[in-house]
C-alpha cells in the first residue's frame, strides 16, 4: 500500500488523495482477508479448503474484469484517474506486485498447509514423482482408455498455426525433438485439455473410506506426454492457463433487442484479449517468453506458481471426500414464529411486518410467498425482479406455473448480471414461453433491487403484499450469504414498490416515493441528507451516531459526508465486508471513524443502515452498496424499518452484535492494511451465536 501521511493543516480538502484508498488494491486486500481463512485452525479443514479456492476464484474474476478494464484504459491512452489519483497504469503495476505476492502466499498456503494436513487425515494429492509402480499401471490404462481419444495435440508449422486458446482453461506447451513421418519437426506443441475431463481424478482406494488418493490431470497428462508424439522425443512439458477479458460491452443505446446482442456478445468472452499467464516454477524462460509473444502480455503478466494452474479446482476433494467431520457443523435455519403459527402467509403479513434474517431464517418464507401468491384465487397479479437465480429455481417454476394458470406475472430480468448472462436469457425465454411478461429493466441501468409484488383481491379491494430484500432470489446463496427480506402489506411501501415497477416496465418520471429511497433518483441524496443530519445534530449538542454495515463504500461525495460528520464529532462505525475507500483514523478528518470486515463461514452480504437521530434512530435496508454504479447506474431500493421492535432486533442482531464480534474481524488500518482483531479472553463470533439464536 501507497506511504499514508498525516495532514498538516487544520483547514484541508477533503477530496484530497490522500484521503482516499485505492478501489482496486483494497478489492485485493480483501482476498488477503479471505486466504488468511484458509490458515486458521480453528476453520474445518475442508473449508479451509473451499476459502484456499474461493481466494483463488476472486482473483481469476478480479483479473477478468477490474485488470482487464484498466488495460483497456491504458490502451486507449486514458490517464483518467479516480479520487486516490492513480493512473491506470499506476494502478496495474501496484496490482502486479500485490497480486503477485498473494498468488505466491497461496501456493504456499497450498503446500505447507493444505496438503499436509489433507495428507494426515487420508486425503492424499500424488504427484506423478510419488506413485508405485500399481498407480502408474492403472494412471497407464486410465491414460490410455479416457484421454488419448480425444486429446488433440497441435504441432505448430504453417498448417498447423497457434491454436485459440479458451479462456482459463487447461493447456501444456510441449518441447519435441525428432522429425515425424513427414519430415516435420517445429520443436514445439499445444495439448488443450478439453473442458470436460475432470482435473482432479481419484484412485482406488480398495474400499477404505478414510482413505483418498487424488492425481492431477495435468500429472497424467504429462506422465504421458511422449505417447501423444509417437517416434520423437518430448524434452519439456509444462502447463499453462490464460486469463481473458471477460466483460461483456454492449452498446445499449445502439441495439434494438439487448437480448439478441448478448447472446451475440457472449461467445467473445471465451477468447478475448488476454490479460494473464499463468505457468509452473519450473518453466523455461524461452517457453514462457514465446507465450507471452503468442498471447500480447508483458513479463508482470506473468504468475509462475508452485502447483497447478487452477487452484479453484481443488474444490472437488470436498464434493468427492465424504468428511463431515472435516467441515461446518450442518444447520438447519430456522422458521420465524408467525409464519409457523399461520398457514396464509398473506393474513399473517396483514397482521404486522415480517423480518426474514438468512441463512440463519429458512429462505423458503420467501418461495413460500411467492407459491402460495401463485396458486391463491385471489391473486391477480404477481411482480418480480431477478437479478441472480440457480438451475430448478422453485421461484421461478412458481412464476411459470402462475402464468399458465391465467395470472398476470411480470418478471424483470436484469440480463446483464456478470457471469449469469446465459442463464438469465434462458430464464426469460421460459417465461416468456409460459406467457409472463418479460422486461429487461432500462437501457443503461441494472435492475438490482430485490423486490416481489402480490397484489390480491380482498372484497372491494386491491391489497398490496411486497417482499424486499438485500439479496437476489437465490435459495442456494440464501444458505451461504447473510441477507434480510421484508414481508410487508405496509400502503405507502407498496405503492412505492408497484411504482418502481412500473418505472421499469413502461415509461415516465420517477414521481415521488412515500418512504423507500430508489436509485438513482433518491438513495444517494437521501443517504447524504442522513448523514448530514447526525452532523447537524453533533454541531448542535445532540447525540449523533452512525453505523452502515455493506458490502462496498467507494463513493467519494458519501466518504466526504461521512469525513464532515466525523469532523463534527459523530461516531461513526462502519462494518465493510470487502472494498472501503475511505481511510479511518486520520487525526482531523476520520479519527472518529472505525471500519472493520467481517469475514466467516458465511459471506456478509447484508445492507444496513442507522442514523441515530439524537436517540430516534432511524434504520434502513437496501439492496445497493454506497458505491457509485449502486447510486447512478443502477435501479436499487432502500427502505426503512419502522417498527419499533424489529428495528432494536436489526440493531442489536444485525449490528451490534458485528461490532462485538473479536473472532472473524478486522480493522482497517489508515495505510490500507488490515489488521485481524484477536479474542483477549472471551471469543466473540456474531456468525455463530445467530446460528444458536436461530437454527434447529
Amino acid at each position: 500500500m501507497p506511504a499514508y501521511k498525516e495532514p498538516e493543516e487544520d483547514d484541508v480538502d477533503l477530496s484530497s488523495p490522500d484521503f482516499f484508498i485505492n478501489r482496486e488494491l483494497s478489492l485485493l486486500e480483501f482476498n488477503r482477508r479471505v486466504l488468511a481463512q484458509a490458515c486458521d485452525p480453528a476453520t474445518p479443514l475442508l473449508e479451509r479448503l473451499f476459502f484456499l479456492c474461493i481466494s483463488s476464484s476472486n482473483i481469476d474474476e478480479f483479473f477478468e474484469i477490474r485488470v482487464a478494464g484498466l488495460k483497456q484504459q491504458v490502451a486507449f491512452g486514458s490517464m483518467q484517474s479516480g479520487p486516490d489519483n492513480l493512473s491506470p497504469s499506476e494502478q496495474l503495476q501496484r496490482i502486479s506486485d500485490m497480486a503477485h505476492e498473494i498468488v505466491e502466499e497461496q501456493y504456499k498456503v497450498l503446500n505447507e498447509i493444505v496438503l499436509p494436513s489433507l495428507k494426515k487425515e487420508g486425503i492424499h494429492c500424488l504427484d506423478r514423482h510419488s506413485l508405485n509402480q500399481k498407480q502408474r499401471a492403472w494412471i497407464k490404462n486410465y491414460f490410455n482408455r479416457e484421454l488419448l481419444p480425444i486429446l488433440s495435440p497441435v504441432g505448430l508449422d504453417p498448417a498447423h498455426p497457434f491454436p485459440q486458446v479458451l479462456n482459463k482453461s487447461l493447456n501444456f506447451i510441449i518441447s519435441l525433438e525428432g522429425k515425424d513421418a513427414f519430415g516435420r519437426n517445429s520443436g514445439i506443441a499445444i495439448v488443450q485439455a478439453p473442458r470436460a475431463l475432470p482435473r482432479l481424478i481419484e484412485l482406488p482406494h480398495g474400499g477404505s473410506s478414510k482413505k483418498h488418493e487424488f492425481v492431477f490431470l495435468s500429472s497424467i497428462i504429462h506422465m504421458h506426454a511422449a505417447d501423444l508424439f509417437p517416434g520423437m522425443t518430448v524434452t519439456g512439458c509444462y502447463q499453462f492457463r490464460i486469463t481473458r477479458n471477460s466483460d461483456l460491452l454492449v452498446s445499449e443505446e445502439e441495439v434494438g433487442d439487448l437480448m439478441r446482442a448478448l447472446e451475440g456478445k457472449l461467445p467473445s468472452r471465451r477468447f478475448a484479449e488476454a490479460v494473464r499467464l499463468e505457468v509452473p516454477d519450473n518453466c523455461p524462460q524461452d517457453m514462457i517468453d514465446y507465450l507471452t509473444h503468442q498471447f500480447n502480455l508483458q513479463k508482470n503478466d506473468v504468475y509462475q506458481v508452485n502447483g497447478p494452474v487452477n487452484l479453484n479446482r481443488l474444490m472437488a476433494i470436498s464434493q468427492k471426500v465424504n468428511r463431515p467431520d472435516l467441515k461446518f457443523p450442518p444447520f438447519t435455519p430456522g422458521i420465524h414464529s408467525r409464519v409457523l403459527r399461520e398457514q396464509n402467509i398473506f393474513e399473517t403479513i396483514k397482521k404486522g411486518d415480517i423480518l426474514l434474517h438468512h441463512p440463519f431464517q429458512t429462505f423458503n418464507t420467501v418461495v413460500d410467498f411467492v407459491r402460495q401468491a401463485s396458486v391463491d384465487p385471489k391473486v391477480l397479479a404477481i411482480k418480480q425482479t431477478l437479478y441472480r437465480t440457480e438451475d430448478d429455481s422453485s421461484i421461478v417454476d412458481t412464476l411459470i406455473k402462475a402464468a399458465q394458470e391465467g395470472k398476470e406475472v411480470t418478471v424483470v430480468i436484469e440480463l446483464r448480471a456478470r457471469f449469469d448472462e446465459e442463464e438469465n436469457i434462458e430464464l426469460a425465454n421460459e417465461l416468456q414461453a409460459a406467457g409472463a411478461h418479460v422486461s429487461y429493466g432500462v437501457v443503461g441501468h441494472k435492475t438490482h433491487a430485490k423486490m416481489s409484488l402480490v397484489i390480491r383481491r380482498e372484497g372491494k379491494q386491491l391489497k398490496r403484499y411486497v417482499h424486499m430484500g438485500t439479496g437476489n432470489y437465490h435459495a442456494g446463496t440464501a444458505r451461504q450469504y447473510t441477507d434480510y427480506g421484508l414481508l410487508t402489506s405496509d400502503l405507502a411501501i407498496t405503492d412505492d414498490v408497484q411504482k418502481v415497477f412500473q418505472q421499469l416496465t413502461a415509461l415516465g418520471k420517477p414521481g415521488k416515493r412515500k418512504k423507500v429511497l430508489q436509485a438513482p433518483f433518491t438513495f444517494h441524496k437521501g443517504v447524504l441528507d442522513l448523514i448530514e443530519r447526525e452532523r447537524e445534530n453533533a454541531n448542535k449538542g445532540k447525540s449523533a451516531r452512525i453505523i452502515a454495515k455493506m458490502n462496498s463504500l467507494v463513493e467519494p461525495t458519501i466518504i466526504e459526508a461521512l469525513y464532515r460528520a466525523s469532523q463534527a464529532g459523530v461516531k461513526i462505525d462502519l462494518i465493510i465486508r470487502g472494498i472501503c475507500c475511505l481511510r479511518p483514523g486520520i487525526k482531523g478528518i476520520s479519527e472518529n471513524i472505525q471500519v472493520r470486515s467481517i469475514v466467516g463461514r458465511f459471506l456478509e452480504h447484508t445492507r444496513i443502515f442507522y442514523f441515530h437521530n439524537d436517540g430516534e434512530y432511524d434504520i434502513f435496508l437496501s439492496s445497493g452498496d454506497w458505491m457509485d454504479r449502486n447510486f447512478f447506474r443502477r435501479v436499487e431500493t432502500c427502505f426503512p424499518i419502522e417498527e419499533k421492535r424489529m428495528k432494536k432486533k436489526l440493531l442489536k442482531e444485525g449490528l451490534q452484535l458485528y461490532l462485538s464480534d473479536n473472532a472473524q474481524s478486522w480493522v482497517l488500518q489508515s495505510d490500507g492494511s488490515y489488521k485481524k482483531n484477536t479474542p483477549s479472553a472471551n471469543s466473540r463470533c456474531a456468525q455463530n451465536t445467530l446460528l444458536e439464536i436461530y437454527t434447529v
